[in-house]
């Protein structure tokens, strides 16, 4: 209980601090109290917002799928949240400031070296005031914008990769990789199916996904199967487990209500045309030549499970096979792959979603993920050998995304020193 209490203080207190700081810069008379009227009523609507987000989830509880009810709920208190904090840390600068020059007057008062005569801060506090409101209303309305559109703003990333020992009847192989679906979390049926319509167009001759198809609850993906199905590719589709795809997060009623909610993903995924490469590999073949795809189940750092198994699914390998490995968190490459797996040219990963919020524009590329996770999103590489990580096709948690938008990556393999 003491993470929810606290988390009800912090966010108490930022609204207290805000709503008496702009009204004690808005709210006098001689200024008409316009402004402070239209802040006011900004300030108390996402305070009843939030409210209101707090009860329908408690009331409703943990639903299997989302409903666009909800995630606008969820999605404008978390704008709010978000905006106001923002305002406090400008309108925070000012109150340091003016704590600090009324300590330094009372010393000085004590010390009978005060100043003659009182210093007006009201000006430089309105100044700042303003400018805090125009630099809240930039996550305003982006985060607006991000729970609305930016969800759905499926990108296509092409990434095109050489490699001098690529078996020659693959080059120019195409994959398309899809990451982090969590069905769950979706609220419009027509917008996934836009989304899958742009895989479909890639037209790639491998289509493969890199876990967290659910949040908890194997149902989730129901309205989805046929979508999936649908998808075409002449070298098959394959995916692997994340780690929300176990049902370790929810309260279960025994344990083998667990395990059948996992038998029944696992049928989804066959359904849907998936082979589940679970610690094994496949072998692809084209004339031949023939390239191995192996599949780890999830490993990460704790609190993530590590149920990945490396060794097992490359078992049989040979050292001169070409071998592209899905492992959902790209943790994973530098704890086991780099040290261990010499043979693993191109890993495939997912997980972090770039934390649905970031900048990526050329000359800045920043993602909160990047405190906890140094491989982020997009591609990296250590000598010849890479890791992409997929942002993910869908948003759990937060509603929306910001900066950083819903993938669908495409990857080409040739033959060669460089692309």
């Amino acid at each position: 209980m003491i993470v929810p209490i606290l988390s009800l203080l912090f966010w108490l207190g930022l609204e207290g601090y805000v709503f008496f700081s702009l009204r004690a810069v808005y709210g006098t008379p001689d200024r008409r109290g316009h402004t402070w009227l239209s802040l006011r009523t900004l300030a108390w609507l996402g305070f009843f917002i939030t409210v209101a987000t707090i009860v329908y989830f408690l009331v409703t509880g943990r639903p299997v799928r989302a409903n666009l009810f909800g995630n606008v709920l969820l999605g404008l208190s978390f704008t709010f949240l978000i905006t106001k904090f923002v305002l406090a840390c400008v309108l925070l600068v000012e109150d340091l400031f003016r704590g600090s020059y009324w300590a330094y007057r009372h010393a000085a008062k004590v010390l009978h070296t005060a100043p003659s005569g009182p210093i007006s801060l009201a000006s430089r506090r309105n100044f700042l005031a303003r400018i805090g409101l125009i630099i809240a209303a930039v996550p305003f309305s982006t985060f607006l914008y991000g729970i609305t559109k930016g969800k759905y703003a499926f990108h296509v990333h092409q990434i095109k990769l050489a490699f001098p020992d690529l078996p020659s009847a693959f080059d120019g192989l195409r994959i398309v990789q899809l990451s982090d679906v969590h069905s769950g979390s979706f609220d419009n049926v027509d917008a996934v199916r836009s989304g899958l319509e742009l895989v479909a167009e890639q037209n790639a001759d491998l289509l493969l996904f890199t876990g967290d198809l659910v949040n908890d609850f194997a149902e989730e993906v129901l309205p989805y199967k046929a979508m999936f199905q649908a998808l075409k590719h002449p070298m098959g589709k394959y995916s692997i487990l994340g780690n929300h795809d176990y049902g370790d997060y929810p309260g279960w009623e025994n344990e083998q209500t667990k395990v059948d909610n996992f038998a029944a993903l696992h049928q989804h995924h066959a359904d849907m045309g998936f082979d589940l490469l679970k610690n094994r590999h496949v072998r692809l073949t084209r004339g031949q030549d023939s390239l191995v795809l192996a599949g780890v189940e999830n490993w990460g750092k704790p609190p993530f499970p590590q149920h990945g198994d490396l060794d097992a699914a490359l078992e049989g390998t040979k050292p001169d096979d070409f071998v592209v490995l899905m492992s959902h968190d790209p943790t994973h490459w530098d704890a086991r792959v780099l040290p261990g797996a010499k043979q693993v040219h191109l890993t495939l990963s997912g997980h972090t979603h770039g934390a649905q919020m970031g900048v990526e524009i050329p000359g800045v590329r920043w993602s909160p993920s990047s405190f906890v996770y140094p491989r982020w999103a997009g591609l990296y590489q250590e000598g010849r050998r890479f890791l992409y990580v997929n942002r993910g096709f869908g948003f759990i948690g937060f509603p929306g995304r910001v900066g950083i938008w819903p993938e669908v990556t495409v990857l080409e393999l040739v033959r060669g020193e460089r692309v």
